[in-house]
């Protein structure tokens, strides 16, 4: 008793709750060790008696079960051991309370009779408890008369193989004929039962192995069953046990098939009389999204993706036809975002169905699509920022193009604004699924509604590129070193190239789509701007956009990451928007090209070419480089900065051969000189790809991307030239042009040629070389190749002079081109130059070569005779004089000089005549340095005054250069007053003594002086600029000789009324005449002899007034030294009426130096009718 009562504990406080707990009627026999040592105070053994005792109440059990499930949840493992003592005790207390949930109808203690059976076999984990049970279920299931009284037992089976899932497999073997009384209990008219019956199912189909097993029992008996019930249920739990054995039949493609099969069977007998009961899947849950319970709708969307993520292809046209996108798209605009996601999701499997387009859903949801991203893009919510931006990309890329989806500019322009707003997401992945969204929207179809947004289009992209941009400048995180930090660094370069590459995707369809809208007449601009607005939404001002977005942006980007990693389908993606810019922008191809070239990009695309193609692997990269390269070196050909671009013939073999040799070459740079230097027969593709090699090198040099050894490439050209000397080929003459000026720019890498072919080649191979070789300097006026060329060409001068002795004539006919190209590279040079040894040299052998001509050799002696002008006039005064005394000690020059002079009075028209104008230039220059530099004559020069008068006083219309050489003779002689050592002015024959008054003029007469001024007046009036010059310049000097001599001749010549109306004449030229050289010069003649009569004092005030008023600065030297000398004469005269103006003229003057003119400087040194003259020794 004291034992007892000691186990019964103290009374106090809490003691009728406590005593409420325990069963006194059998408590006092019952150990001590069942008693719970914590609160609550329970008695294990006092439970195991009290609850299947009649005699107490349900609500005493009901409280006594509620503690002990406290117990269990509380202090599980003290329970467990107090249960767990025997197995027998498991048992009766199992059985126990399955007897207890068989015999209640208390649906609150039928719950807790089930959670704590539950609870109780999860927590003992003892096979035999759970085989028990499960006897326990299937016995009462077998003898229960009405299905109605076995809800408990069905919802504890359900819960049980819940939370112990190996029973699904155990109840289908062990219990098989337990599946009859589920297939009664889902035909029973009860839907408690069913939920019951379709919560048990739900969970022994989860399980792989029992659903395999039971796929018969639901093909023949369950299938249609089941539909009837998830179609005609009523209450939600009934509903949602449905939707929950539905999901997990739907991880089975069998049970798909035979739902969806069922359907199609329903479907197709709709609307034909029969027995009903045929119920489709797609129309059911069509239902249930109708509903307005959210659980329901979110549930029958998991459902319909559930079904399609086996095949779309095969089961979305069954939802289709039941129109359930229609529904999908309504509900996007929930304020759920489960059901949101899950509406994406379902619409993302269906957009792979063409049906989904041609059914005209995607018309009828777009501005749903875009109005649920507007609003999702405000939630906090990434995965269905993702999911919304994933549908919307797929709807974009599989709508068929004849199918407009937006029907308005408005439509399309918040669309894009929704896709910006995404795009600058600071979350990547969402910012990455808006790229390929934007990627898909920049399509003509999508953009066709007019007017096209072309503003609109230009943010979406810059918002694009910045967000690339900002993703590419942020720093790798930089960890220890060691192989996990690596791995991490090398995921992060690849996830910036991946993004990187959905950009430039993006970019390059908006470049695709500029071109397609090229041939659209009403896509080139917005036809409501406002006239006179500045027009932005034009196609040109979009298409410039992409070109200085593409430099500014994309270029830095790709070339960044190339640093890091090259991959070949981002570099294609890339080269491919290169190669659409010479298309979209056309007036800016060949400005563009050019900063290409000389961005390294002829040698970027070889690498990637070499590195990636070489085993005819990425045959895609391989044709854009290609075509890349094509477009971009017929654009540097057709636009050269300081050459005439070659004739369309010449273009179109370029176009042929780089067709054919691109696509070839795939090697690297040491590579490609080797195959250029291969001196085997070559011929076809292979020959072409060496004329595309050579091409590219060439246009990489001209670019300054010089990527090969100077010195290396020397030799593979010079290799090339020679195996195309020996095959006897004709190639392109861009190609040998291109080989010169490379053979030009490495001269000083390498050493002499081994072998020279002007002058060792064939006679056609060799002037074939020559006629290019003097085209090429033609054009290209930037190169310089004296270096290469004269010391070539002396060595081959010496050895012709050799051969042919005293008859250069019976040369091949190379020598005149040759020499044609010797004064080429002379008159290339634009200053002043020092001769070295080697020109002199040169000077010498020239010399000599002309000494052994007749007049006959003229296509020899007018290169010749040009190149010793050159000499002269277009050096330094020490050299000038070192020159002319070489040349002066040649008799056999000053010889055939004095033969071909004499020819001028029987053949001014002949095709002598330039050949004649250089021996005129010739001789007075000669004549002007001996006298200057008092040189040593070893020969006189003859020549017939008289008949110098009398071609210049009766002068002939077509041979203005030849009278302007003679007048540049006669100025010369009239300067040294006839006194040349050098030229001997003889008389034509026997002549009549002078006349008193002309004696003071010897050798000239009074009429000869006049005769020779009409003949000057004549020539001023043609007023050609280069005879103008001389005219003036040879009035000057007669004046000054007359002047010294007998001043009144002069008086009287400068007052012949025919100056006034000379003047005049050249003063109708137009308004600013009178600041033309020449005239102003001629004017200053006038003043200077004080002929008012041909120049008033009034006519000489309105001209000061002119050039008051006349922009000075835009003068050239030349004519601002005329004006000068015009005002300092004037000047003198005192002749200056107005002081206000000829103050104004005098400070404008002095202000202006000749430095501070911006008119262009003219060349000196020009080559008129293949004749080289120099404009100072004509006009000073």
């Amino acid at each position: 008793m004291a034992v007892r009562e000691a186990a019964a504990g103290p009374r106090g406080p809490g003691r009728d709750e406590e005593t409420a707990l325990l069963y006194e009627r059998a408590h006092y026999r019952h150990d001590p060790c069942w008693l719970l040592p914590v609160p609550p105070r329970l008695c294990v053994a006092c439970v195991l008696e009290l609850l299947p005792e009649p005699c107490v109440s349900l609500v005493r059990k009901k409280h006594v079960l509620s503690c002990f499930r406290d117990a269990l949840l509380r202090h599980a493992s003290l329970v467990m051991q107090l249960v767990a003592q025997d197995q027998r005790i498991c048992t009766h207390f199992i059985s126990m309370l399955f007897g207890l949930l068989c015999n209640v109808e208390d649906g609150s203690v039928i719950d807790l009779c089930i959670e704590v059976l539950i609870q109780l076999t999860t927590q003992l984990k003892l096979e035999q408890t759970v085989h028990c049970l499960l006897d326990e279920c299937h016995k009462e299931l077998c003898n229960m008369p009405s299905m109605r009284d076995s809800l408990a037992t069905l919802t504890l089976l359900g819960k049980l193989v819940d939370a112990i899932p190996p029973l699904a497999d155990k109840l289908v073997m062990e219990h098989s004929n337990l599946m009859e009384h589920l297939l009664r209990g889902l035909v029973y008219p009860n839907e408690g039962v069913r939920a019951s019956v379709c919560y048990l199912y739900g969970k022994l189909y989860s399980s792989p192995v029992a659903a395999e097993m039971l796929s018969g029992h639901f093909r023949e008996k369950l299938c249609p069953l089941f539909l009837s019930i998830l179609d005609g249920a009523q209450t939600k739990e009934l509903q949602i046990n449905c939707l929950g054995w539905l999901r997990q039949l739907l991880k089975y493609d069998l049970f798909v098939s035979v739902i969806m099969n069922e359907s199609s069977l329903a479907e197709s007998t709709e609307g034909v009389e029969g027995p009903p009961g045929k119920t489709s899947l797609p129309l059911v849950l069509k239902k249930l999204l109708l509903s307005r319970d959210e659980t329901l709708q979110v549930a029958s969307a998991h459902c319909i993706t559930a079904v399609l993520v086996h095949s779309p292809a095969k089961h979305a046209p069954a939802f289709i036809h039941a129109d359930i996108p229609e529904f999908l798209f309504e509900h996007l605009s929930s304020s759920s975002e489960v059901l949101v996601w899950f509406s994406y999701n379902c619409l993302i499997l269906l957009a792979e169905e063409p049906l989904f387009f041609s059914k005209c859903h995607t018309v009828y949801g777009i501005e749903s699509v875009v109005r649920s991203l507007q609003g999702s893009l405000r939630m906090n919510n990434t995965e269905l920022h993702k999911e919304g931006l994933l549908l919307f990309a797929e709807i974009l890329t599989r709508q068929p193009e004849e199918i407009k989806l937006f029907t308005s500019s408005t439509m399309c322009r918040d669309a894009g604004r929704a896709l910006q707003e995404a795009v600058n997401s600071p979350v990547l992945e969402v910012a990455a699924e808006a790229v390929k969204a934007i990627s898909a929207f920049l399509r003509k179809d999508h953009q066709s509604a007019l007017p096209v947004q072309y503003r609109e289009l230009r943010a979406l992209l810059e918002a694009m590129l910045n967000r690339c941009a900002d993703f590419s400048q942020t720093p790798l995180n930089r960890r220890p070193l060691g192989h996990a930090s690596s791995r991490d660094s090398n995921k992060a370069i690849l996830r910036r190239g991946k993004f990187l590459l959905s950009t430039l995707e993006g970019f390059r369809n908006a470049c695709r789509l500029a071109m397609e809208f090229q041939s659209e007449p009403s896509a080139h601009e917005n036809p409501f701007t406002a006239p006179g607005a500045e027009k932005e939404d034009t196609l040109e001002a979009f298409s410039e956009f992409l070109l200085s977005a593409c430099d500014s942006l994309c270029i830095p980007m790709v070339m960044r990451h190339s640093e890091q990693a090259t991959q070949p389908n981002l570099m294609e993606v890339f080269l491919s928007i290169l190669h659409s810019l010479f298309v979209i922008v056309p007036h800016m191809k060949e400005k563009f090209s050019k900063k290409l070239a000389s961005s390294s990009f002829i040698r970027l695309t070889l690498e990637l070419k070499a590195r990636f193609c070489s085993s005819q692997s990425h045959s895609d990269l391989n044709q854009v480089c290609s075509s890349f390269l094509y477009d971009m070196s017929l654009n540097l050909l057709s636009a050269p900065e300081k050459t005439e671009p070659p004739s369309q013939e010449e273009l179109s073999a370029v176009s042929a051969f780089l067709q054919h040799g691109l696509p070839e070459i795939r090697s690297r740079s040491p590579e490609s000189l080797a195959f250029l230097s291969d001196r085997q027969y070559v011929e076809g593709i292979a020959r072409q790809r060496q004329y595309c090699i050579l091409l590219l090198f060439y246009l990489a040099y001209i670019h300054e991307d010089r990527f090969v050894s100077e010195a290396e490439l020397f030799v593979a050209v010079q290799s090339f030239l020679l195996s195309l000397q020996d095959q006897d080929e004709r190639p392109p003459l861009t190609v040998i042009r291109a080989s010169i000026y490379l053979l030009a720019i490495c001269q000083d890498k390498d050493d002499a040629l081994d072998e020279d072919l002007i002058y060792s080649s064939p006679v056609d191979t060799a002037r074939k070389v020559l006629i290019v070789l003097r085209t090429f300097l033609r054009r290209n006026e930037d190169v310089q190749v004296g270096g290469l060329i004269r010391g070539h060409f002396l060595l081959i001068l010496q050895h012709l002079l050799v051969e042919h002795g005293a008859s250069p004539s019976g040369d091949s006919g190379n020598l005149p081109l040759l020499l044609s190209l010797l004064s080429l590279v002379q008159l290339k040079n634009k200053s002043e130059q020092e001769l070295d040894s080697m020109a002199m040299k040169l000077l010498h052998q020239v010399s000599k070569l002309c000494g052994k001509c007749s007049p006959a050799d003229v296509d020899i002696l007018q290169p010749s005779f040009n190149f010793l002008y050159w000499s002269l006039h277009q050096t330094t005064p020490s050299s000038q004089k070192r020159a002319a005394a070489v040349l002066l000690s040649s008799t056999a020059l000053i010889e055939l000089l004095e033969k071909i002079l004499a020819l001028t009075w029987t053949e001014v028209d002949s095709p002598r005549t330039a050949l004649l104008c250089s021996a005129w230039l010739l001789a007075a220059s000669f004549s002007a340095q001996q006298h200057d530099g008092s040189l040593q004559v070893h020969q006189t020069l003859s020549v017939e005054l008289d008949q110098v008068l009398k071609v210049l006083s009766f002068p002939k219309k077509k041979a203005a250069l030849l009278s302007a050489a003679i007048l540049c003779f006669l100025r010369t002689a009239l300067q040294q007053s006839f006194s040349s050592a050098l030229v001997a002015l003889v008389p034509s024959g026997a002549q009549p003594p002078l006349a008193p008054e002309d004696t003071a003029l010897a050798p000239l007469g009074t009429s000869q002086v006049l005769s020779l001024v009409i003949g000057l007046q004549n020539l001023l009036v043609q007023k050609d600029p280069l005879l103008s010059y001389a005219c003036v310049a040879c009035l000057e000097a007669l004046l000054d000789y007359l002047h010294a001599r007998s001043p009144d001749i002069a008086f009287h010549v400068v007052s012949q009324p025919w100056n006034r109306f000379l003047l005049f004449t050249l003063l109708d030229a137009g308004e600013s005449s009178f600041l033309r050289p020449e005239i102003l010069r001629l004017m200053t003649l006038f003043v200077r002899f004080q002929s008012s009569s041909v120049l008033s004092r009034e006519e000489v005030g309105h001209v000061l007034q002119g050039a008051a008023l006349a922009d000075l600065s835009t003068l050239s030297n030349t004519t601002l030294q005329a004006l000068r000398g015009f005002f300092l004469q004037v000047q003198s005269m005192g002749l200056l009426a107005d002081e206000s103006t000829a103050q104004t003229l005098h400070v404008s003057l002095e202000g202006l130096s000749p430095s501070t003119s911006s008119a262009e400087p003219p060349l000196d040194m020009l080559c008129l009718g293949g004749v080289a003259v120099s404009l100072s020794h004509i006009r000073d």
